[in-house]
């Protein structure tokens, strides 16, 4: 796909090179080696990819130029107001959304229907269908789980446990920022069920390992009655090259523990420009040319994402191939971002301690390990208030 979009802007941009560099899948070891090349002043780093959660990070820091001149009013007028916010920080925009993603469920529709189920609205709920609907069929898939999703030490288990907590009532911050709050009995009380009724229970303890590949993998293999995952999982859900439950497969919104009350992370990818570039012109080119209407509508149809162009959630060929979408756009709008701050790697790194501990440590002290990594995240907040 990008090798098509790259080869296509170079045809039309005769002028203009691209070397592209390849990153790992995690975004956690993509930020260590994007923050070497900044850190170096590389001028070979023009575009890059920035995880909206690194614009606080990226813009105290000068790596990323501001984008005011360039992403202007106008233009981001076109694009949800949630994916523009996150690129901006402070008085100025530094990010052009390329994509914009929230979890959600996904679910064997075919076994729901078979036991008599809807997508479940709570998590309790959902407890309930795994456990009845992997009894009843035990006997025929013995590798059946019910619920499949991402729990390694990474940033993608800050993503799963923030909707687990909010979805609680809880939160990993206070609202001001100003300080960490997973002592919260709300945060504790979602830490405990995750703890209790889904790791080794829903999903065997191999799920400590899974990043969004391995938990994909599970149930595309027909081996999870639920999976959690971003919107890009509906494409390969439905793709006969890869998936044995092609058709099979409903999307719903995240639950949460009591009705009407859901959560999901938001996530996705901005555009950004190095402040070391030497070809700030051409790299905003490159810019304008992937997030244009046109590319993205050529991404959402060729491999699910979803689009940051609010117009593309209502296009009829996109919804000819990804009909999830017309129901997607409400989670999109309403998904809960993480923690913003310009250490917000620090304050991940020790989020991740905490849940990846409380997961798999069996007998550790919950309230205890949650008050120790409050303290250390509000060591970090205090530093970063006292910085002139």
């Amino acid at each position: 796909m990008w090798e098509k979009a790259l080869a296509e802007f170079t045809q039309t941009h005769p002028h203009i090179s691209i070397i592209r560099e390849l990153a790992p899948h995690s975004s956690t070891a993509y930020h260590d080696l994007l923050t070497q090349k900044l850190k170096n002043r590389d001028t070979a780093v023009d575009v890059f990819f920035m995880d909206v959660i690194w614009v606080p990070e990226f813009a105290t820091a000068g790596w990323a130029r501001p984008l005011d001149d360039l992403f202007s009013p106008v233009l981001q007028q076109d694009f949800l107001p949630a994916a523009v916010d996150v690129g901006r920080y402070e008085a100025s925009v530094y990010g052009v959304p390329s994509r914009i993603d929230a979890g959600l469920l996904y679910y064997r529709q075919d076994l729901l229907a078979k036991y008599g189920f809807s997508a479940p609205k709570t998590w309790p709920e959902l407890v309930h269908q795994a456990e009845t609907i992997t009894a009843g069929e035990r006997r025929t898939n013995p590798l059946l789980q019910g619920y499949s999703a991402q729990f390694k030490q990474y940033e993608g288990l800050v993503c799963n446990m923030l909707e687990f907590v909010e979805g609680h009532g809880g939160s990993l911050m206070r609202t001001d920022g100003a300080g960490s709050t997973l002592s919260s009995p709300d945060a504790l009380a979602a830490v405990q069920f995750v703890r209790d009724e889904v790791i080794g229970r829903l999903t065997s303890r191999a799920a400590l390992t899974y990043q969004e590949p391995e938990s994909l993998s599970v149930f595309l293999q027909g081996h999870a009655v639920f999976h959690r995952n971003w919107p890009y999982a509906w494409e390969l859900a439905n793709n006969r090259a890869r998936s044995t439950i092609v058709g099979q497969v409903g999307v719903a919104p995240l639950p949460g523990f009591t009705p009407g009350r859901t959560a999901a992370a938001l996530g996705g990818w901005l555009y950004g420009i190095s402040a070391y570039s030497q070809h700030p012109d051409e790299a905003w080119r490159l810019i304008e040319f992937l997030s244009s209407h046109a590319m993205q509508k050529k991404f959402s149809r060729e491999a699910g994402i979803a689009p940051s162009r609010e117009t593309l959630f209502s296009d009829p060929d996109i919804l000819a191939r990804s009909p999830q979408l017309r129901n997607q756009l409400a989670v999109l709008q309403a998904a809960t971002p993480r923690p913003r701050s310009p250490v917000y790697p620090a304050i991940s790194h020790w989020l991740q301690r905490y849940f990846s501990r409380a997961l798999a440590v069996e007998g550790l002290d919950l309230a205890e390990e949650a008050a120790i990594t409050d303290a250390h995240i509000n060591r970090l907040l205090a530093l970063t208030k006292a910085a002139p």
